[in-house]
C-alpha cells in the first residue's frame, strides 16, 4: 500500500506545471545559455563569411575541408620546425586551431549534405589537433630554454662580480 502512495506522489510531482517552480529555476538556464549561443552564431557566421571571401561559396563543405588540411600542416610543420621562434610558434599554433575549427565545420557541413564525413575534413581534423600538441611542447621548450639562458646569464655575471 504503501508502494503506490509513493508512486501516486511522484506522477503527481511529474504532472505539475513548470508554473510552479520557481522563477530563478526557469530562466536560469536560458540567460546562461544565450550569450553562449548569440557568440557562437557570431564566430560561426565569421567563419563562414571569411571561407567564403576567400574561396567562394561552400555549399558542402569541402572548402572548409581543404582550409582545415592546409592550416593543420603549417601547424605541424610550425611546430616541428619553427616553434623555438616565440612569434612564428604562436603563429603556427593559431594555425593549428584553427584547422581543429575549420575541420570541425567541415565535417559538419559534410554530414549535413553527404551523410557521411569527408576524409579532408576529418584528417584536417586530426591534424590540427597533432599541430597544438607540438606547438604546445615546441613553445615550453622554447620557455624552459629560454629560462636556463637567462639563469646562466645571471650565474656567470654573479661571478665575474667576484673577481
Amino acid at each position: 500500500m504503501e508502494e503506490k502512495d509513493f508512486n501516486q506522489e511522484t506522477q503527481a510531482e511529474q504532472a505539475a506545471p513548470e508554473a510552479e517552480k520557481a522563477p530563478e529555476q526557469q530562466q536560469a538556464p536560458a540567460a546562461e545559455s544565450a550569450p553562449v549561443t548569440e557568440a557562437a552564431a557570431k564566430v560561426d557566421a565569421a567563419i563562414d563569411g571569411a571561407v567564403n571571401k576567400v574561396f567562394g561559396s561552400d555549399d558542402d563543405g569541402k572548402k572548409l575541408s581543404i582550409a582545415a588540411l592546409i592550416l593543420g600542416i603549417v601547424g605541424i610543420a610550425g611546430g616541428v620546425f619553427l616553434s623555438f621562434i616565440p612569434f612564428i610558434g604562436i603563429i603556427t599554433f593559431v594555425c593549428a586551431l584553427l584547422g581543429i575549427i575549420l575541420g570541425v565545420k567541415g565535417r559538419g557541413k559534410s554530414i549535413a549534405v553527404n551523410g557521411k564525413a569527408s576524409g579532408l575534413a576529418t584528417a584536417g581534423f586530426i591534424l590540427g589537433i597533432i599541430g597544438v600538441v607540438f606547438g604546445a611542447v615546441g613553445l615550453i621548450c622554447s620557455l624552459c630554454s629560454s629560462a636556463v639562458l637567462c639563469a646562466g646569464l645571471g650565474a656567470s655575471n654573479a661571478l665575474a662580480g667576484l673577481q
